[in-house]
């Protein structure tokens, strides 16, 4: 669930302005400009700035750039709400100023040569007016002595963002839209090719995204009295309010905000991509929601032509094959719409003369791919009839043929590659390439495997000469308890060593799919728990998952990974020992010690900040993907740790998915990797939602205790949420010491995790202000998919 799901109390979210920004000035009036070298207006509430401001347009070497805008005051990385003159910025915004021009618009004035370099170009009736910085974010321009007769505003002129309380419509009178154009890159704020718009059908108000002014690639839908039917997120009204307005005179949609010291904004990124952005001064950063459309390669042509968009793969614009970026530079700054040029030119002019020995243009097979627009349909009677066609006409520049023969002379725009379907003749868009370019790429690959085969040869004798050098070593040191220690303070065990701290693997503590645990002591008297990976065909796979992410990374609420053992086919990982086991242990098995409310709710918020650091704070996000009781670990003091990375995922910060073939626990498992599609963090918060019921009530969430009488767990919880009396539902373990405001909480968090589609979730950092007390939640909808599949039975996810 996404930030428009929230509420953020005064007491969290208020920004202590400095006196000196508080008593600066929001309006400027005749004769009073705004100077260019260090003036600027604040707005009262101290949230927004105007002035001017420099941003270099490409590298550091170029000239920066000037622009008059206004700006978040409170935000310590200057970030642009508006610009007035992103067309034509200025060469040096120092012997410029903002005036009040003779006839009464706001304008830019360069003193040196006494130009007019921007107006705002108001039909103004007096030449006697002021310009305001409301606390909005909005420049207001009205008459000094009726500030209700407004001559121009700049939220009728947004750039690249929507602020709370703008409007997003049209003028039905006059015929003017308000809409958004995205930048050009992150640091050109000239106009960019991407453009949010009301839909120019009067009488179903939509709100479109478009490419170029051209194509259409996502709606909004339209509006269901609260919300716009392809935006549901827009219902739970926690962070704002919105509104549908439509009469004789305009129709626009608008929203606004609930806590006017929440800092904001709608913004549609260069990429094509709208998004609901926040500002955590925790983090001290701007967080993303609800990018619309969903996935990347969804905005139209958002790698340029000759590309290729792939949501799996990093990064997921790339060149076809034949092809370079044209722009290196461009593409850094998030601007790939100038795409690839082709390596080397076609032979189109030899293919056609007959000449003898010429080289011909041949033909690269793409599979899978969803096919570029501007498709024209020739007669052709097979793909090779289809293909000498296309050699035929020296503009085409591809063909595909499944049943019908269909060729493209323009660029090859939008091209989509699919990363889980499977190779069809429906699917292969067939490239033309001059030979010269296939032919080198052979070439190119015959000498790959030659050095492969060199450098594999060499490792392996590097790796010999390792090994024998250890050997002798630890020959040297006989057999030594002392540990080596390597980088970030991990252990690297020897099998005798820890089969001697384990007494020979005799006291089992637990196991699972991949191995088995045993306690151990070492010398120093460290107690420990040794995991030892048994099976054969996963072992080394997950033995690699959990030191490349738990080994790297500490946090209070992840097991710490002491150590490891690599010798020969043995493989096993030392980890800290928890006096207190496994979380399952204490609420499902009498061997395990009740846990009071405190207890389990301390446990819960540390689980969530564990997993917060998983996903937010890493230099990747990691996704853990077996979140449940089993691996959630309790030291002496109840301190909870998760533990198993065995099937950890990382995703890298500019991605936001990834493909894994494995699933985690039935029961725990979100919808949407059930259905085989690439998954995001959302599935831990998923299964972060049943393990915090688990926790509240101490019933599990697994089919075993259902039988066709019983109502599943978590819909018997959003009911009771509903009626106010969950409290009904509570352990019975439990007598006294319950804070049922926290349970109400805890439950609404939970509920909120596990709803159907991912979007709709909280991120685990929102989970942990929640359960911190910091945001407050409405109770959730209904999770349909669990609703429908409880049917009274017993019921997980399979």
């Amino acid at each position: 669930m996404p930030s428009s799901y929230i509420s953020i109390p005064v007491s969290f979210c208020i920004l202590i302005i400095a006196t000196s920004l508080c008593s600066a000035a929001d309006t400027i009036s005749a004769g009073q400009p705004l100077a260019g070298r260090g003036g600027k207006l604040v707005s009262k509430n101290g949230k927004f700035a105007l002035g001017f401001f420099q941003r270099w347009t490409g590298s550091r070497s170029s000239t920066p750039k000037w622009y008059l805008g206004i700006w978040f005051n409170t935000v310590p990385e200057l970030t642009p709400a508006w610009v007035a003159n992103r067309e034509n910025p200025l060469p040096d915004g120092t012997s410029s100023e903002l005036i009040i021009s003779d006839d009464g618009n706001l304008a830019i004035f360069n003193r040196p040569n006494r130009s007019i370099l921007w107006s705002s170009q108001a039909n103004t009736t007096t030449n006697n007016t002021i310009a305001v910085l409301l606390n909005s974010g909005d420049l207001v321009l009205s008459d000094a002595s009726n500030s209700t007769a407004i001559f121009w505003r700049s939220f009728d002129h947004m750039t690249d963002t929507f602020l709370p309380g703008a409007r997003m419509g049209r003028n039905k009178v006059t015929g003017w839209t308000h809409g958004l154009v995205s930048n050009k890159n992150s640091h050109d704020l000239s106009p960019g090719i991407y453009s949010g718009h009301p839909s120019p059908d009067s009488a179903n108000f939509e709100l479109l995204l478009s490419w170029n002014s051209s194509v259409t690639y996502w709606s909004s839908g339209q509006w269901e009295g609260q919300y716009f039917s392809n935006m549901p997120e827009m219902s739970g009204r926690y962070l704002f309010f919105s509104e549908f307005v439509s009469n004789d005179r305009e129709e626009y949609y608008t929203y606004w905000l609930k806590n006017e010291t929440v800092v904001t904004r709608y913004v549609l990124d260069v990429d094509g991509q709208a998004k609901m952005v926040l500002w955590s001064d925790a983090s001290a950063e701007w967080i993303f929601f609800y990018p619309k459309p969903d996935a990347q390669c969804e905005a139209y042509a958002v790698c340029g032509p000759f590309t290729v968009c792939r949501e799996d793969v990093l990064p997921f614009c790339n060149c076809m094959k034949g092809f370079s970026i044209r722009s290196q530079e461009d593409w850094e700054l998030g601007d790939r719409t100038g795409g690839c040029n082709r390596n080397i030119p076609l032979n189109c002019a030899s293919s056609n003369s007959g000449i003898s020995g010429g080289l011909t243009d041949m033909f690269y097979a793409m599979r899978n791919v969803i096919y570029p627009d501007n498709a024209k349909h020739i007669e052709a009677g097979s793909a090779e009839e289809c293909g000498k066609s296309c050699l035929g006409d020296c503009s085409c520049y591809a063909y595909s043929y499944s049943g019908k023969c269909s060729v493209w002379n323009s660029q090859l725009l939008n091209v989509l590659q699919r990363y889980n379907g499977s190779a069809s003749d429906e699917g292969i868009l067939y490239l033309r390439l001059a030979a010269e370019e296939l032919k080198t790429s052979k070439h190119k690959r015959r000498m790959i495997v030659r050095l492969v085969i060199a450098a594999t040869i060499f490792a392996a004798l590097s790796l010999f000469a390792i090994i024998c050098m250890f050997v002798r070593r630890r020959k040297r040191q006989h057999s030594s308890m002392e540990p080596s220690n390597i980088r970030g303070g991990i252990m690297a065990f020897g099998y005798k060593d820890l089969r001697h701290a384990t007494k020979n693997f005799s006291e089992k503590l637990g196991g699972g799919s991949f191995g088995s645990v045993f306690k151990g002591v070492l010398p120093d008297s460290t107690v420990i728990a040794v995991k030892r990976l048994d099976g054969a065909r996963q072992e080394e796979k997950e033995f690699r998952a959990e030191l490349s992410s738990i080994g790297m990374i500490q946090h209070i609420n992840l097991v710490k990974l002491i150590g490891f053992c690599c010798q020969g086919s043995k493989r096993l990982l030392v980890y800290e020992y928890m006096p207190n086991h496994s979380l399952d242990a204490h609420l499902f098995q009498s061997s395990g010690m009740p846990l009071c409310w405190g207890t389990r709710y301390k446990i819960a918020l540390g689980v969530a900040r564990g997993l917060a650091y998983l996903h937010e704070n890493c230099q990747d996000c990691i996704i853990h993907c077996d979140i449940k009781p089993q691996n959630i670990l309790l030291d002496a003091s109840f301190v909870p740790k998760i533990a198993d990375f065995g099937m950890a995922k990382f995703v890298r910060r500019d991605f936001s998915r990834v493909i894994t073939t494995m699933r985690g626990t039935m029961g725990y498992l979100a919808p949407e990797w059930i259905s085989g599609v690439a998954i995001s963090s959302k599935v831990d918060v998923y299964s972060y939602g049943m393990v915090l019921l688990e926790i509240i009530f101490g019933r599990r969430n697994s089919g075993e205790e259902y039988n066709s009488d019983s109502t599943y767990l978590p819909v018997q919880v959003v009911n009771k949420l509903l009626q106010g009396n969950v409290q009904c539902l509570m352990d019975q373990s439990m007598h006294d010491g319950i804070n049922l405001e926290e349970v109400e909480r805890a439950c609404r968090v939970a509920c909120w995790c596990i709803q159907d589609h991912e979007s709709h979730r909280l991120t685990m950092g929102e989970v942990v202000w929640i359960l911190e007390g910091l945001i407050k939640v409405d109770v959730p909808p209904m999770p349909k998919v669990l609703e429908a599949i409880s049917g009274g039975t017993d019921s997980t996810i399979a």
